[in-house]
């Protein structure tokens, strides 16, 4: 798979070169592309040593697996990584895992109706769009799919963002206007007082049009700018944002939807009376992630950090999938063509006939192209962490001396 250009060793002062490869990488390539090339070149784990900064980079199974698992203890994501993503993500090491895990039962994950409804206005949206002669950004599409699914899924609020309409191509002069947009979108969505000025990345929240593209725009960018910080370093990124934080603007957006539907389920969970012996089971009643955590806790800061989270966590992993699973397919015909052909063999062509869990688990050629996607283009191709404590990984030489990571080393 072809990857973008890799870097020129200049050998710049404290290796700034590395950070602009990096940078460059991030907008007009893959978040790895470079990399490659650099493991070509110095091995599989080295010192970047940025701006006279300790940074190790390994790819090595054996280091990976001491950090994750057999020395896990030893390794946590750290102050600097807190300091970067704080205004975007919260506490984000006091992510209870066990608040969410219960919620996911076996019961609400293998529910498709939700999915295949939104799924079939994904591709109403496409034949309209395509029928006007022009092409589909799937990647927006994707988005707007995986945050109505998501939110609906987990909060019972829906964003209705596809229903607002796809974006038409840059070389379109002037875009008709939305022909279709959710009635409901503006009462979901709080309106932004706030003037924005033009970020400097690449999504401009003042061309948005509705709150629902507002709001995903801001979602993008606060992710953009938080994902920048990590690549400039503690040393750099403190310095581009002296004069303002990037994501104040973006997050203002973002954290006044979840403001609002975190007090709204607070409210519900006040007023929620049931009467002795009509108790009905949390599936049947349409229990939320949000209505779970509730009742966990009332605490309006943990509540936006864990909604915030796990909405990132679900609608950006399976964006990017399905992104780069029509990417790959498109590159490969023959691929898309057996693709088809067990689909078509297994459920046939009728999009009104439900999918149910039993029959995806023996899709095993469907099975194969997502995790031949996921090897080739991981959705989260980084890990960071930090060391507590000095200590040694093996060399990926056997007849060398072992790695020294000192202590705070990210």
């Amino acid at each position: 798979m072809p990857r973008g250009k890799g870097p020129k060793f200049c050998g710049w002062l404290g290796n700034v070169d590395i950070i602009e490869m990096m940078m460059k990488n991030a907008k007009e390539g893959y978040p790895d592309d470079g990399l490659y090339e650099l493991t070509t070149k110095l091995g599989p784990a080295f010192n970047m040593r940025v701006l006279w900064t300790d940074l190790l980079f390994t790819s090595n199974p054996e280091h990976i697996q001491r950090i994750l698992a057999t020395d896990f203890g030893n390794y946590v994501k750290g102050e600097r990584f807190q300091q970067a993503m704080g205004s975007v993500l919260g506490d984000m090491w006091k992510f209870h895992r066990s608040m969410t895990r219960p919620f996911f039962t076996r019961d609400r994950i293998t529910h498709f109706e939700l999915f295949d409804r939104h799924a079939l206005i994904c591709i109403q949206q496409m034949k309209k769009r395509l029928e006007e002669g022009y092409p589909v950004d799937f990647q927006d599409l994707m988005g707007r799919f995986t945050l109505d699914a998501a939110t609906e899924f987990l909060f019972g609020t829906c964003f209705h963002c596809l229903e607002d309409g796809l974006p038409y191509p840059y070389y379109v002069p002037t875009p008709p206007s939305p022909s279709s947009s959710s009635p409901s979108t503006s009462s979901i969505l709080p309106t932004t007082t706030t003037t924005p000025t033009t970020p400097t990345t690449s999504t401009n929240i003042t061309n948005q049009t509705t709150n629902a593209q507002k709001f995903t725009a801001s979602f993008l960018l606060s992710q953009e700018v938080i994902s920048d910080r990590e690549r400039l370093g503690p040393l750099v990124w403190p310095l581009m944002e002296r004069w303002k934080d990037k994501t104040k603007e973006p997050m203002n957006v973002v954290g006044g939807w979840i403001e609002r539907i975190v007090r709204e389920a607070l409210e519900r969970r006040k007023e929620k009376k049931v009467t002795k012996g009509e108790e009905k089971t949390k599936e049947e009643e349409g229990e939320t992630l949000l209505d779970h955590l509730v009742e966990m806790t009332d605490d309006p800061t943990v509540l936006r950090d864990e909604t915030l989270n796990i909405m990132i966590a679900g609608r950006d992993t399976t964006a990017a999938t399905l992104s780069f699973v029509i990417y790959s397919l498109a590159k490969h015909p023959e691929s898309y063509k057996s693709l088809r052909e067990e689909i078509l063999r297994m459920i046939g062509s009728d999009t009104q006939k439900p999918l149910v869990y039993e029959q995806v688990k023996e899709f095993k050629y469907l099975r194969a192209v997502i995790n031949e996607t996921l090897r080739l283009f991981p959705v989260v191709p980084f890990n960071i962490r930090e060391s507590i404590h000095e200590t040694t990984w093996p060399s990926p030489d056997p007849t060398k001396e072992p790695l020294y990571v000192p202590a705070g080393t990210k």
